[in-house]
């Protein structure tokens, strides 16, 4: 599972998030998002830990923490919807095709 950490400073970098993740148990990986066209960061990032209870632990401790002057959005990350799915206005998966 990974966590999403979102109000993030631009100015953050991969090192300070594996830092501060760091006292909370062993980071896999950070994800840090940037913009297509700019390349700026986008403000928010992810965070993969060792063990599910290591990153229990840092959503705890974090979320709403004030941190480089922002207040942090700490949670379990959610699956990526696939945007590219045609729906309904019921929200149902048409698949792409018109029913006639």
């Amino acid at each position: 599972m990974s966590i999403y950490v979102g109000n993030l400073s631009y100015k953050v970098t991969q090192e300070d998030l594996e830092q501060v993740f760091g006292e909370y148990g062993t980071v896999s990986r950070v994800q840090l998002p940037t913009d297509r066209e700019t390349g700026r960061m986008r403000g928010f990032a992810f965070v993969e830990m060792g063990t599910e209870a290591e990153e229990a632990s840092a959503i705890e401790a974090l979320d709403g923490a004030e941190w480089m002057g922002r207040d942090l959005k700490v949670n379990k990350a959610k699956p990526r919807e696939n945007r590219n799915t045609p729906r309904d206005s019921m929200g149902n998966n048409r698949g792409g095709y018109r029913r006639y």
